[in-house]
């Protein structure tokens, strides 16, 4: 199934740049339509990707026919494929078709039933939903009863379908995997039965916790166990998270054990926790590997000890604080919760400064005094949520009243918005009243964001309603760079009042920004759902393009056309195998093999960043274990990008180890961040860009980085004579 990775090659240039602007304007229309009608199977492939992509329930014809008619399996395939992207019900009967005749090409048989899972997963509530859950179950108990003609790839695309669109007794047909002599479908089905929380495997999953030769079968085993709560494989889980020789099963066993909350399971945790801790202090690096593992024990020793003071718990964590500059949530959550009198005393006694360093340790405290709202009400635990509400004030008038224009304190300001959230967890009486005055005068886009995501969860009030009214005409005309305050807003003010929402949401409609175009027509299409809300006009909303991009002219660049014809033809002049970006970090060096055929406007923006030097220097500010390192964030709190977004490119590459896709907080919002999976996560397959790989062997500097690395520098390579492994193939 890697037919994805050479489709382009074998395209004329003028009809690539075609089919590639038409993705970047979201433009679904007759060039698209007759090029899906071309006597060139490529292209026909190449342009049902581009519908799919685009997402309009207006190609479901043409893909649909595509589907049933077309001669070639590959554009076949590559129908289904895209129907499943655009994720509308209106396509489930073209691939319960498919489905349900065996004699369709397996290739076909896997992206259909691939399709089957989104679409329902799209529609949960829509009677069609069931019926492709049902087939999903049907193409799986098929495969399991073939014999030597199993086809493996319907199985693994079937697994992942079952996790999202949750039919009755899925859990029942993927525990049927668990024991498959093909190490990737045992991994995919201990992922599934996770995620469903299923708690009818268990003996298999122990079987393969314990004696699995796959390290990531051993960890998916190990998160399935977890989930499942059951108390019959903690001996088995600890054994895992203690000695396991792979880091990736060590961590999902510590996690695992923290969802078993056996309190004397701490014990053996600590003094784990005590060698790695005597590691990370003689470690040459200032962020050493053990990091990783070390905040794993931290977080679970919060679920086993709460509110229990023990001494061993706190002492252990309290050396693990100093020796990381306490500069990680993790531990300070965890601290909050075994002692939460002795957390808050610590940061009262020096509350005065803690504007003053690092604003990574400030936010970091900050989501540790927001965990005390968090504990269970008795005498003692409400006198310590008293205490500290007073101390979040205090902090808050500490952020207000100091001079802005130190550098301390700007750069408080990435942290304000976990003062604020912390605050806001004890849902004090005075939270709508505080915030207000802030949101009125504050430029921060993050700070004003947080603020609006408050004041939404708040009793709906006129005076609540007006300064987001006010906020959202602040923000619409002043915010270039990012969108965030933007879209809180709108979303603060639909969740309290949809018919007081509704100037705004008209006003939204004539923004420059698709993005927040798009949110406008979706509240609207929502509100024309609600019997209540019938005479609400929304007439002429839907006209005059609005689900379209419009080209860069001035201003913002956000939710607009950047590319010029110049930009599309270098893009798709690109071949897989001919550019890499060569990574020093702090850790060692790595490469990634960048796919510009499948990802051409991904992979231009990146290497546009990269020349520009963007990411040298830059932290890297997320790693969860066993499943992504992620960089590319200018800040370093996880909000930043460059001051545009770049619209997804959804190929059939998959998420194997290695892979690299593009974060995003919604669809069409990468930009420059991006990550790196530790393991195969087939529930991003089709959600997220993957746009390159890491080869295994570099995979090890990968897997040491921690969060708070640096990227030194970057470096592109073009004209590569190696070709790289292709990762649409699943191992």
């Amino acid at each position: 199934m890697s037919f994805s990775l050479n489709i382009s090659a074998q395209i004329q240039t003028n009809i690539l740049v075609q089919i590639v602007k038409a993705e970047d304007e979201r433009r679904f229309d007759k060039t698209l339509e007759n090029l899906m009608k071309n006597a060139n199977p490529k292209i026909r492939v190449r342009s049902a990707l581009a519908a799919g992509r685009i997402g309009n329930d207006a190609a479901i014809p043409a893909l649909a026919a595509l589907l049933e008619n077309d001669k070639d399996a590959e554009v076949r395939t590559m129908a289904a494929f895209a129907l499943g992207e655009i994720e509308s019900i209106k396509a489930a009967e073209a691939i319960l078709n498919i489905l349900n005749d065996t004699k369709n090409a397996d290739a076909v048989r896997a992206r259909a039933v691939e399709a089957a899972g989104k679409i329902a997963a799209a529609n949960a509530k829509d009677d069609k939903s069931k019926e492709l859950g049902k087939a999903i179950l049907e193409t799986l108990e098929f495969e399991n009863g073939r014999a030597a003609a199993k086809s493996r790839d319907v199985i693994l695309f079937g697994l992942t379908a079952v996790l999202r669109a949750r039919p009755a007794e899925g859990d029942l047909m993927t525990a049927k995997f668990l024991t498959n002599s093909d190490a990737r479908i045992r991994i995919d089905a201990g992922n599934t039965l996770t995620r469903l929380r299923a708690k009818n495997a268990n003996d298999a999953l122990r079987k393969m916790l314990a004696n699995d030769s796959n390290a990531v079968a051993r960890a998916n085993a190990a998160r399935a166990l977890g989930a499942a709560e059951d108390k019959d494989s903690l001996d088995l889980l600890m054994k895992a998270a203690l000695s396991d020789a792979d880091s990736r099963v060590r961590v999902s066993a510590i996690r695992a054990v923290g969802s078993l909350k056996d309190k004397n399971s701490a014990e053996n945790l600590i003094k784990r926790g005590e060698i790695l801790l005597a590691e990370h202090k003689k470690s040459k690096f200032k962020n050493p590997s053990e990091k990783n593992e070390l905040l794993e024990i931290a977080t679970v020793l919060s679920r086993l000890l709460p509110n229990s003071d023990d001494k061993k718990a706190v002492g252990f964590l309290d050396d693990l604080r100093q020796a990381d500059k306490f500069s990680s949530p993790e531990t300070e959550i965890a601290l909050a919760r075994i002692a939460p009198k002795i957390y808050v005393d610590s940061i009262s006694s020096d509350a005065e400064s803690i504007f003053g360093g690092d604003w990574r340790t400030s936010s970091s405290a900050f989501q540790g005094l927001g965990e005390i709202a968090n504990l269970e009400a008795n005498k003692e635990t409400d006198a310590i949520k008293s205490r500290t509400r007073v101390l979040l004030i205090q902090l808050i008038n500490n952020w207000l009243t100091a001079n802005p224009k130190s550098k301390p304190n700007a750069d408080a300001n990435f942290a304000v918005p976990d003062l604020i959230r912390a605050f806001a967890a004890f849902k004090s009486t005075n939270t709508s009243g505080i915030f207000r005055p802030i949101l009125e005068d504050e430029k921060d886009v993050f700070i004003r964001a947080t603020i609006a995501e408050v004041l939404g969860d708040q009793p709906i009030s006129k005076e609540n309603l007006e300064v987001l009214k006010k906020a959202f005409n602040y923000s619409i005309l002043n915010d270039k760079t990012y969108n965030d305050a933007t879209l809180a807003i709108m979303d603060a003010l639909f969740k309290l009042d949809k018919r007081e929402s509704t100037p705004t949401i008209w006003n939204a409609l004539d923004s420059k920004n698709y993005l927040v175009r798009k949110k406008a027509l979706e509240f609207l299409k929502e509100m024309q759902k609600d019997p209540k809300l019938a005479n609400v006009a929304v007439e002429g909303a839907f006209t005059k393009n609005r689900d379209r991009l419009s080209p860069y002219i001035s201003g913002s660049k956000l939710g607009v056309i950047l590319n010029t014809n110049a930009d599309y033809l270098r893009a798709v002049s690109r071949k897989n195998g001919n550019v890499k970006a060569v990574f020093t970090t702090e850790k060692g060096t790595f490469t990634i093999d960048l796919m510009p055929e499948d990802a051409p406007l991904t992979v231009d923006n990146f290497i546009k960043l990269a020349r520009a030097n963007y990411f040298n220097g830059l932290s890297v500010h997320r790693v969860v274990p066993n499943f992504v390192m992620q960089d590319g964030d200018p800040r370093g709190d996880g909000n930043g990008g460059p001051g545009w977004e770049i619209r997804c490119e959804i190929n059939m590459l998959e998420y194997e180890r290695g892979a690299v896709g593009m974060a995003l907080s919604g669809k069409d919002t990468g930009g420059s961040q991006w990550f790196v999976t530790h393991s195969p996560q087939p529930h991003l397959d089709g959600g997220y860009t993957v746009f390159g790989r890491v080869n295994e062997s570099e995979m090890k500097i990968v897997d040491a980085i921690v969060r708070g690395d640096r990227i030194l520098s970057v470096k592109i390579v073009e004209n590569v004579k190696t070709t790289p492994k292709m990762i649409s193939k699943r191992k």
